[in-house]
């Protein structure tokens, strides 16, 4: 007889969106709980977490049942957090000391100027073009975290939903929006 757990991980490899919740709300806890401890950093922990799942249920039917899924969920999470740590390694700065500092010293201003804010402006109107080609329900999500800059308590608050459902939303409308963005610039290419 199978468990649980194995009826909703065969459940989610066909694509069921609850499954992916209750997989999501099962092994949530674990797996931000072992990334807080590996980070020490609950930003870290969160980031992590939430592309931990999203390349788990990208590539669920990958998965292989011979090993447990919490396992799975966590060497993809530690592959992560590897990659967050090069990433950041190879954003690295340079220390300069004061006699650099001279030769440095009449570098260009990077500073905003009417041209840089008139482009960040359009760039701005050609994102939010994309976001509203969500659904209304992923649009909203967007809106609150990144343009009204909410937390994901706030969200679940505002929305008065639990906090992994709140989690889950936004992890699938940043996927959609990634895949409209795409599909917008190949077709821009291609012609």
């Amino acid at each position: 007889m199978k468990t649980l757990v194995q009826e909703n991980i065969l459940a989610a490899q066909k694509g069921d969106q609850i499954a992916f919740t209750f997989l999501l709300n099962h092994y949530w806890a674990e797996v931000y709980n072992f990334m807080l401890k590996r980070t020490a950093n609950e930003i870290d922990a969160e980031d992590i977490t939430i592309e931990t799942f999203s390349k788990a249920f990208t590539s669920i039917g990958k998965y292989d049942s011979t090993f447990a899924f919490n396992t799975w969920l966590i060497s993809i999470a530690k592959n992560v957090h590897i990659d967050m740590i090069r990433r950041r390694k190879n954003m690295s700065f340079l220390d300069i000391n004061d006699e650099e500092n001279q030769q440095y010293h009449n570098i260009i201003d990077d500073s905003m100027n009417k041209e840089d804010e008139l482009i960040q402006e359009q760039n701005l109107v050609i994102f939010k073009s994309y976001i509203n080609l969500l659904k209304p329900h992923y649009q909203e999500v967007i809106d609150m975290r990144f343009f009204q800059e909410m937390s994901y308590n706030e969200i679940a608050e505002a929305l008065n939903e639990p906090l992994n459902n709140v989690k889950v939303k936004i992890m699938r409308a940043k996927k959609l929006l990634a895949e409209i963005i795409l599909k917008q610039i190949d077709q821009n290419f291609s012609i």
